[in-house]
C-alpha cells in the first residue's frame, strides 16, 4: 500500500480519537453536561474501527506508525480548535515523529 491511503486512514483515526478525547476533556470541566459523553463514545468507536484499516500485517507496527500522525493531528487541533499556535519546538518534534512513522510504515520488509 502506498503512503497516501495509509495517511488517509491514520488522519481519519486521529481526528476521531482527538475529538473523542476532547469530548471527555470538555465533560470533565466544571459545570459541563454529561451529553459530552455521546460524541465521545461515537468518536472513540470510530477511531478504533478506522485504525483496523491501517495497512500493516501487524497491529503493533500499525499503531506505532499511527503515533506520528496522531502527534501532528494533535497540534493541528491545538491550532484550529483551541486557537493556540504550535511553536518551533512543537513543529520540529512533529517532523521527527512523522519521519519515524514513515520509516516504520514504508520500510521494506523481508518476505
Amino acid at each position: 500500500m502506498t503512503a497516501i491511503p495509509a495517511f488517509a486512514v491514520y488522519a481519519a483515526a486521529a481526528l476521531a480519537e482527538i475529538a473523542g478525547c476532547f469530548a471527555v476533556w470538555a465533560w470533565m470541566r466544571p459545570g459541563a453536561s454529561a451529553l459530552w459523553l455521546l460524541p465521545c463514545i461515537v468518536s472513540l468507536a470510530a477511531f478504533a474501527w478506522a485504525l483496523t484499516l491501517a495497512p500493516s500485517d501487524f497491529a503493533g507496527r500499525a499503531f506505532a506508525a499511527y503515533g506520528g500522525v496522531n502527534i501532528a493531528a494533535s497540534l493541528v487541533w491545538l491550532w484550529a480548535i483551541e486557537g493556540q499556535r504550535p511553536d518551533t519546538w512543537n513543529m520540529t518534534g512533529t517532523a521527527l515523529c512523522l519521519v519515524g512513522a514513515g520509516i516504520i510504515l514504508l520500510a521494506p520488509r523481508a518476505a
